[in-house]
């Protein structure tokens, strides 16, 4: 009799244990899983449930708090040595690594795991949002792999929990379980399978080492580019201890201590504090030394830095340039950062390197003027033997300036209740019309994002009649970030409805003699009360 099956019958029968038998998370499966779960007809694997199943971290974490919440699993260790949230925490670390996703698997839909809500999700299959992604996102789906039957348990599994879901728009308009079943089925089983050569290429991989210095850059929302170190060390049960330290563009220092977790050998989640402000990172690592992702308050999803590591391990690197645009005929400083750099920089032809101001092998400062006549478009840029395509962009107007993200929700907030607000964060995007002249069409450069004058307007006729632009918030005129009103009935409002809305959002960018305007959709509405790990 195997191990999990005699702990598995020993949990059911009530007989004593010892501290040493209770101790791995295959017997934390015996004592928490087995009782609903053991598949007795299959004594080669009773635990298909769950080894059918491959998931991310998130996915896993979102089973587990349902068997709680639903069915009310206590999560025990029967030896007493563990709570329940360090039962859960070991859980989900052993299926996620055992039963997890590949980093190619995961690739495509990696912003909803980096909570990027804005993202407008466009699917192959019209049938595919309609059934499945009307309720969900569908990276939810897309980050899931199943064999047939469970993709099967699952359709049951969702009339069952929710039984209203044949009845609602674009269930009750159509054979729901019967397409479900007959379409759906073969068509998640053969895009979303169990077995992948993926997966086992992915277990096969060289382990990812984490433990060192690493070089860090990014970008956040109103305070531009960054640049820093992040210290990891290694510490009991496979966590490491992360310190983190750096500067923006503008100055201002940060700088914050935590704990992280890896999962499934490159899914690295991480809880820092940083300046009083409780963050957490979400990012792949790769086999070349680098993690990337986004770091994100808990508080407020949405605000939040993008994120680029490179390990320090001796391999040369430029890991990016800001300012990353130059106009013909001017001259600026530039920062390049990257590892282990040296040599000579080189932007090209028709850009001059100046003067070199700083210099050591993470960090460059040089002087540089292009010519007037420098091609328009993006080049790389070359330190010594190494270089980073696509690093800097030559141009010599701007055409037009597009907003990001075009559709954008905000949410309502505060004002006594235990929802906060959701905040709206946009940026100018500077196109150049590229070399046939015309703006808008596909040999567009973009030049970067510029400074803009930010303020928002009624989107409709409807939205001006019920004076959404004073109700719903207030746009910061500098930066782009909306900010939405309190939560509540407003006695001041129509009805005495809440501050919903619906906003044009309005960029304003001068440049030189000319003025020109990009615009963006904002609906600001109630709060979200249902926020799970993958909406």
């Amino acid at each position: 009799m195997s191990l999990i099956r005699s702990i598995t019958l020993c949990v059911l029968l009530g007989c004593s244990m010892t501290a040493a038998a209770v101790s791995t998370p295959e017997q934390l499966i015996g004592a928490n899983c087995a009782g609903c779960h053991q598949d007795t007809a299959n004594p080669d694997a009773p635990f298909s449930r769950m080894t059918n199943q491959r998931k991310t971290p998130e996915g896993w974490q979102m089973t587990l708090f349902r068997m709680q919440q639903v069915h009310g699993v206590q999560f025990i260790d029967p030896a007493e040595e563990m709570s329940p949230a360090e039962v859960k925490r070991v859980l989900v670390r052993h299926f996620a690594d055992r039963n997890g996703l590949a980093p190619s698997e995961t690739a495509p839909y990696r912003y909803i795991l980096e909570q990027r809500l804005n993202t407008i999700e466009q699917h192959d299959n019209e049938q595919y949002a309609q059934m499945c992604a009307r309720c969900h996102s569908g990276a939810r789906v897309g980050l899931q792999r199943r064999t047939e039957q469970e993709w099967t348990h699952l359709v049951h599994f969702h009339l069952a929990q929710f039984p209203t879901t044949e009845y609602s728009m674009m269930g009750r308009d159509r054979d729901w379980i019967g397409i479900a079943l007959n379409e759906m089925v073969p068509l998640l089983s053969e895009q979303f399978p169990m077995q992948s050569s993926a997966w086992d290429q992915w277990t096969q991989s060289p382990a990812i080492e984490f433990e060192g210095n690493w070089r860090v850059i990014g970008r956040m929302h109103e305070k531009g580019r960054y640049d820093g170190i992040m210290q990891v060390t290694a510490g009991e049960d496979r966590g490491y201890s992360v310190a983190l330290q750096g500067q923006f563009e503008n100055g201002e220092s940060f700088e914050g201590t935590g704990q992280a977790t890896v999962f499934t050998g490159y899914e690295w989640r991480a809880t820092l504090s940083i300046d009083g402000v409780e963050y957490r990172q979400v990012f792949a690592a790769a086999t070349d030394g680098t993690l990337s992702g986004r770091m994100f308050q808990t508080e407020h999803t949405e605000l939040g830095l993008d994120f680029l590591a490179a390990r320090n391990d001796g391999t040369a690197r430029v890991m990016g340039v800001y300012p990353n645009y130059l106009r013909q005929g001017q001259e600026q400083n530039l920062t390049v950062i990257g590892t282990d750099m040296s040599g000579e920089i080189d932007l090209g032809a028709d850009v001059e390197i100046i003067d070199r101001i700083a210099s050591d092998s993470q960090r460059m400062v040089v002087r540089v003027k292009a010519a007037e006549q420098a091609m328009v478009g993006t080049r790389s840029l070359t330190v010594g033997a190494t270089s980073a395509a696509d690093a800097l962009t030559v141009f010599d107007t701007i055409d037009r300036i597009q907003v990001l993200p075009e559709y954008a929700i905000g949410r309502v907030g505060d004002n006594g209740g235990s929802t906060p607000r959701r905040h709206a964060l946009f940026d100018a995007i500077a196109w150049n019309a590229g070399p046939d002249g015309e703006s808008g069409t596909a040999d567009d450069v973009r030049v970067g994002i510029v400074p803009a004058n930010w303020h928002v307007e009624p989107w409709d006729e409807q939205a001006e009649r019920d004076e959404d632009v004073r109700f719903t918030g207030d746009m910061d005129t500098v930066s782009g970030r909306f900010s939405p009103g309190p939560a509540g009935p407003n006695p001041e409002r129509k009805y005495g409805t809440n501050n919903a809305g619906n906003l044009k959002v309005v960029a304003t960018v001068t440049d030189g003699v000319q003025t020109l305007n990009g615009e963006a959709h904002l609906i600001v509405t109630v709060q979200r009360w249902n926020n799970p790990p993958i909406p």
